[in-house]
């Protein structure tokens, strides 16, 4: 699991970016949150996730607020 920060939200869309703890940007979309719904993320957040690649780079999946 890596962690990171809510970067960026783009709500009207249903995606967003984390930075993680190496200082690189991981695109994130709704669909891959676990036990929070996107209304309820904020900027800067501390989340947890797995990092999947796919066709446009990496992703993450199984995002979760960090406790």
């Amino acid at each position: 699991m890596h962690t990171g920060k809510i970067k960026k939200l783009v709500r009207d869309r249903g995606f967003g970016f984390i930075s993680d703890t190496d200082g690189r940007e991981v695109f994130f979309h709704q669909s891959s949150l676990v036990g929070i719904s996107f209304d309820a993320l904020n900027e800067d957040d501390s989340v947890t996730f797995e990092v999947q690649k796919s066709d446009k780079g990496p992703c993450a999946a199984n995002v979760s607020i960090a406790k």
